[in-house]
């Protein structure tokens, strides 16, 4: 019965896989677009993170709407929902290269901001429904990241390629396979979602909507937001994602525009970023056992600074050849910092939810609220870029990853012990 059950599964299993490599797509073809809209549209830096910002603010708008989405319609209709958003988001980008208008650009990334978010509420609680909890439900979130990670690798190597050796070049209508492909992915899942058999363990009972619709739910008079950890936890979300972002969009904006390096070649160091926090995941899942979150939160931010600060102060004449290929070093020591990257959501979750019991289900929508950071920190470290120049800016994500190194060695420890979380 238990190997039918999970023959059965196994189609919608490998939906959710395709539909983590289109959250990581689509988020990071909105980073790689940034060097098409500065020469198509004029942006500036800061301006070039618009479709980035739009984008992830798509998640503080949806967050939370999207919990309650998942609670009261389920797995299946929100990811249903989802699909159909990112098809027409992706689709909005796609005409914006045709109507050469940079509002319609960042129009498709907003809405497409919204499926992510959607996206992301549904997957990872769905992978460990269908493995049934448990090891098996924890393998298959960390099958899922893996995917995760191959479509952010794929998504600015394929747009570098596509744009070719000059940013001269760059256009979004030259990017429209990539966006054809990922409407095509959202095609697919969509029909095979609607054919496939779904468990809804978490949906709201008969007994709850009659309750929430009548007004008798009790209230509770604590939340997430009454941990301190958990609100330190959650500041660290924002500052993570706008590290993890900001690396690779300042830098491929910056050496793409070096007429030496161009976009052909900073896409596939900005493809090896992603690549190195596939890599890190792997590790990260397979000493994870023995390595506390708070040490390996530590280690990867000290790291992460140190690689930074190497990129920052190298003179800019140090280059290594690959090939046929002469790189900029600075640009592959930021490739390195995927490596620390990867590991530091995980980490960050689970010292942030520790002690959370029957909040912690809240707290995942609070989470995926201050997602946005991944659109607010890039901007605003491109207008510093603007102002001071690109690998000056990056002064701002060594502040944002000091901040992770006080949240693992201070700011984690649960302080709020006395309320109630059965």
């Amino acid at each position: 019965m238990e190997n039918s059950k999970k023959q059965n599964f196994t189609v919608p299993i490998i939906v959710m896989f395709s539909l983590f490599f289109m959250i990581a797509f689509v988020t990071n073809l909105a980073g790689s677009m940034g060097v098409i809209v500065t020469n198509q549209f004029g942006a500036s830096k800061a301006l070039s993170q618009l479709g980035s910002l739009a984008n992830f603010i798509a998640y503080a708008c949806m967050g939370i709407p999207a919990g309650i989405i998942l609670k009261r319609k389920g797995y299946k209709f929100t990811a249903l929902l989802a699909v159909i958003v990112g098809f027409i988001g992706v689709g909005i980008q796609f005409l914006s290269g045709y109507v050469e208008s940079f509002a319609v650009y960042v129009l498709g990334a907003f809405v497409a901001g919204f499926s992510m978010c959607m996206l992301n509420i549904v997957v990872n609680p769905m992978l460990n429904t269908l493995g049934g909890g448990g090891n098996r439900g924890n393998q298959l979130i960390q099958w899922g990241g893996s995917c995760n990670s191959i479509g952010g690798t794929i998504a600015p190597i394929f747009v570098g390629w596509l744009v070719g050796g000059a940013i001269a070049d760059a256009t979004v209508a030259k990017a429209a396979p990539v966006m054809i492909i990922a409407m095509a992915i959202f095609a697919i899942a969509f029909i095979v979602i609607s054919l496939t058999r779904i468990p809804e363990p978490h949906m709201e009972t008969p007994e709850e909507k009659a309750a929430r619709l009548s007004g008798s739910a009790p209230r509770d008079p604590y939340s997430p937001l009454s941990f301190r950890h958990f609100v330190l936890g959650a500041i660290a979300i924002f500052f993570y994602v706008g590290i993890e972002v900001g690396i690779a969009n300042t830098a491929n904006v910056y050496y793409s525009g070096l007429a030496w390096v161009g976009p052909a070649v900073t896409g596939v160091f900005i493809g090896g970023y992603w690549f190195c926090m596939l890599i890190g995941r792997l590790i990260g899942a397979s000493v994870g056992a023995k390595v506390s979150s708070k040490t390996m939160l530590l280690t990867t931010s000290a790291v992460a600074i140190l690689f930074i600060l190497c990129a920052m102060f190298l003179p800019e004449t140090a280059k290594i050849t690959l090939g046929k290929y002469t790189v900029p070093l600075s640009l592959v020591f930021l490739m390195l910092c995927g490596l620390c990257t990867s590991v530091m959501w995980g980490a960050i979750f689970n010292l942030s939810a520790e002690g959370l019991g029957k909040y912690t289900a809240a707290a995942s929508g609070i989470f995926m609220t201050l997602v946005c950071g991944g659109g607010i920190i890039p901007f605003l470290q491109n207008a510093i870029a603007d102002k001071v120049g690109s690998l000056q800016s990056y002064w701002l994500l060594v502040a944002c990853l000091v901040y992770l190194i006080y949240y693992a060695v201070a700011g984690s420890k649960n302080v709020n012990k006395d309320i109630p979380v059965e």
